[in-house]
């Protein structure tokens, strides 16, 4: 399943889980309130949905990729910039010697059942880019990991997601970053786990950042090497699959470099849910944002009742809303799995079939049903209990039975968030060797 459980302070877990039920180094509002004091940072404060239609084309079919708007919400000299990655935790600091400015976009796109909705995302580029990149700047998507609030996301929270854009764009890479559907000033429930609207809420981006460094004078060159950490991995390798097989003409994929993710759902992240590798209040977040998500698109059960147990049945469904942030779900869960759920259907997920069934292999299938012809590199921690790190090993696996090799490169002694800041300093590094090289 999904990820994260640190503080806003240390990592990109969009997730934002505090250690649940462990001390926290850094409380979030004390991350906030710093980060904004010592960067200035303009901080959007907006969390509703942004009043605009979804809005389809002559033809009928939704507009896809399609600009809404753009508004600019941090504008960062070098030192603010660097001061900013710094601060979240990374070791690297942004080159560009002119800054960073981030902006946040709105979007036409298509919701889970293909229907016209609007999402948003971040894209960040370097200051004063326009007419300095006559071959164009190459992209780096990022896609986060486990996030139940709205407000938390990229574009309109200053947290460690949106560090990660500046990081990039620092280097002299034009970033982005989807905020997926429902969260950010995207419109209705944010469908988790959902690896098919991830993908297209990623892929619809890009067109939009394309639009909008083209009206500001920026070329990009149309090479996309796609990051995400935790639930963003597999987003991440959803969204490489589409770029390869066309799914934006124009764009290329130059390179994968996933996170921590969980990429097989059936055989390792929800076995490790039920028998104690994962932190047992961090299975009980995750088991319940999946099941109630799954639910809305794929009807899982008549009754939460036929799932989740009393008294958890009548106020689950209602944390996931968007509006809740992790805190506040955090202290209406109980502690373990079996607390949550019913054991009848502890059992559907400890062995699934049908819809279920059907679900987990959708998910899993970012690494067993296409074949890579950019370089994929694996990252993860070794002391990970958000996501199991058999995760990446089944993905490593499942890539060479396709003749990709995809070594693991693992911190040893990094947990889960660990794991995301000591990976994306290596990542950049990598990433602007293919950039230099113009691979």
């Amino acid at each position: 399943m999904p990820v994260s459980t640190t503080t806003r302070a240390t990592s990109p877990e969009a997730s934002r889980m505090a250690p649940l039920k462990e001390p926290r180094k850094t409380s979030r509002r004390a991350a906030r309130v710093a980060a904004a004091s010592v960067l200035c940072l303009a901080v959007a404060a907006a969390t509703a949905a942004p009043a605009v239609a979804a809005g389809s084309g002559h033809d009928g079919k939704p507009q896809r990729g399609a600009l809404v708007s753009a508004t600019r919400v941090a504008d960062l000299d070098a030192g603010q910039a660097t001061a900013y990655v710094q601060g979240v935790g990374f070791t690297t600091a942004p080159a560009a010697q002119d800054g960073v400015e981030v902006h946040r976009l709105t979007y036409r796109t298509v919701d889970a059942t293909g229907r016209p909705t609007v999402a948003s995302g971040v894209v960040a580029l370097p200051r004063n880019a326009a007419g300095r990149h006559p071959r164009g700047l190459t992209t780096v998507e990022y896609t986060h990991g486990t996030l139940p609030y709205r407000g938390y996301a990229a574009s309109v929270s200053d947290g460690p997601d949106r560090a990660v854009t500046v990081m990039f764009a620092g280097a002299g890479f034009a970033a982005v970053a989807p905020d997926y559907l429902g969260l950010g000033v995207g419109t209705g429930p944010h469908p988790y786990l959902d690896v098919e609207s991830e993908t297209t809420a990623a892929v619809d981006l890009l067109a939009a950042a394309r639009t909008f460094a083209a009206r500001n004078g920026v070329a990009l060159d149309g090479r996309v090497m796609a990051t995400g950490f935790s639930q963003g991995g597999p987003a991440a390798l959803g969204l490489g699959r589409a770029l390869q097989a066309g799914a934006l003409p124009g764009a290329r994929l130059a390179a994968l470099a996933p996170v921590s993710g969980p990429y097989d759902l059936r055989g390792a992240e929800l076995p490790a849910a039920f028998d104690g590798r994962l932190a047992p209040p961090t299975a009980v977040f995750y088991l319940a944002y999946a099941v109630t998500a799954w639910n809305r698109l794929h009807h899982l059960y008549d009754s939460p009742a036929e799932a989740f147990r009393a008294p958890y049945a009548d106020t689950v469904e209602a944390l996931f809303d968007g509006g809740h942030t992790d805190e506040q779900i955090v202290a209406a869960l109980p502690g373990t799995p079996e607390e949550l759920l019913t054991p009848r259907f502890i059992d559907r997920l400890k062995h699934p079939a049908g819809t279920l069934a059907r679900i987990l292999r959708t998910a899993d299938s970012v690494c067993t049903d296409w074949t890579p012809r950019a370089p994929v590199r694996l990252y993860s921690g070794g002391l990970d209990r958000d996501v199991a790190v058999a995760n990446t090993e089944s993905c490593r696996r499942a890539l060479a039975a396709h003749g990709v090799d995809a070594p693991v490169v693992e911190t040893a002694d990094a947990d889960h968030n660990g794991s995301a800041l000591a990976s994306y300093p290596a990542i950049l590094a990598w990433f602007r060797g293919f950039a230099a090289t113009g691979r």
